[in-house]
């Protein structure tokens, strides 16, 4: 099986372990997707809006806080959120990779800092550590009695690079800019996506002992409790994590 799918494997549960994180982070999504997507708050004209609500029907979020995070996109009087992302070193030499949306470009500076600080870590620099991640896309579909060999030659031509079954699904992965050719094919066949997104993949892991692992967790679970983090990546192998 492919790193992206083990790497997956590992780390799907702990990113989607809090519910009122899950939705807070879902909440920002429909709000950035439907800036990016010009404004377009109808999903069936907007496919990256339409992703993010698949999403948060998969994650059981209750319908009303979906349109009201769409009626908030929409608002003009809405603070404007900002796509901004930090790379550093935590403990023992681990990678770190953080994505945030935020309103408030110095709060959040302020307090992915102080994490990185409190934690035994080094804020980077832009591009960093950036080159020891690959950029993907994902997708999840059911599996209900269907081929990954014939799903993969279905989407090779549309940026599938590596196909897994995961339980009762298929995860689908190719590179970050082929999100929206996959999409578009899978919708066209006429299969339902489960769940999509992105992932930063690590080239290369580093296996800590339990003590440095303990001391590394910390610094991801400050950064993943704190309200303007969306995601956090990192270098430290899975297989010592769980």
């Amino acid at each position: 099986m492919g790193r992206a799918f083990e790497f997956r494997k590992e780390r799907k549960m702990k990113r989607w372990a809090a519910m009122s994180k899950t939705f807070a982070r879902l909440n920002k999504d429909i709000i950035l997707s439907i800036k990016e997507g010009g404004g377009i708050s109808d999903p069936d004209l907007n496919a990256r809006l339409r992703a993010v609500i698949q999403n948060c029907r998969a994650a059981n979020m209750p319908k009303e806080n979906i349109e009201r995070a769409i009626k908030k996109a929409t608002d003009k009087d809405s603070a404007e959120l900002k796509q901004i992302t930090f790379e550093g070193y935590g403990p023992h030499g681990i990678a770190v990779f953080v994505e945030t949306a935020t309103d408030n470009n110095n709060r959040t500076v302020a307090n992915v800092r102080s994490h990185f600080n409190k934690c035994n870590g080094n804020l980077g620099t832009t591009g960093s550590v950036e080159f020891m991640f690959s950029h993907v896309c994902h997708f999840k579909i059911a599996l209900e009695g269907r081929d990954p060999e014939e799903i993969e030659l279905e989407l090779i031509d549309f940026g599938a690079e590596e196909i897994g079954v995961d339980e009762d699904s298929i995860m689908i992965y190719g590179a970050f800019e082929n999100y929206g050719g996959l999409q578009k094919k899978l919708e066209e066949e006429g299969i339902d996506i489960v769940e999509s997104g992105f992932d930063r993949i690590p080239a290369t892991t580093k296996e800590l002992g339990a003590d440095e692992t303990a001391e590394v967790e910390k610094l991801i679970e400050k950064l993943e409790e704190d309200e303007d983090v969306q995601n956090v990546f990192h270098t430290m192998s899975s297989s010592t994590e769980d």
